[in-house]
């Protein structure tokens, strides 16, 4: 049996953003969606969540320093989220930035649920 997860998806794309809730809804979990960095920290202050889908190209503030400024609140609150960086940059240097600024996995968009799925179980989330 699958385990409901709460996610926190950061995505500025509206259209993406849609299509990833709906995806994520489908399969039981629980979606907070937000379009900007600022707005994610500040949902994040106040709810737990068991997974961070983090959009890296963001206005305002980057997906890199949400996730920085995540880790510090993380540090306060002493629990810790999985971050999955969610991008359309697939260089090897990209990936190798995502796990620095502190970001658990990595997934190139545009990505299938089966993919996104897989790294749910690899993280021992499911």
């Amino acid at each position: 049996m699958k385990r409901t997860l709460k996610i926190l998806l950061v995505e500025d794309n509206p259209l993406n953003q849609k299509i990833v809730s709906f995806y994520l809804q489908k399969d039981q979990h629980e979606v907070v969606a937000t379009i900007t960095g600022e707005e994610a920290l500040d949902i994040f202050k106040q709810e737990k969540f068991d997974v961070v889908l983090m959009d890296l190209m963001l206005p305002g503030i980057d997906g890199f320093e949400t996730t920085r400024q995540i880790r510090e609140l993380e540090k306060e609150k002493q629990e810790k989220s999985v971050i999955i960086a969610l991008t359309a940059n697939t260089l090897d240097n990209d990936r190798e930035k995502c796990f620095e600024q502190g970001m658990d996995e990595y997934i190139a968009k545009p990505f299938d649920m089966q993919k996104l799925n897989d790294i749910f179980e690899t993280l021992n989330l499911m």
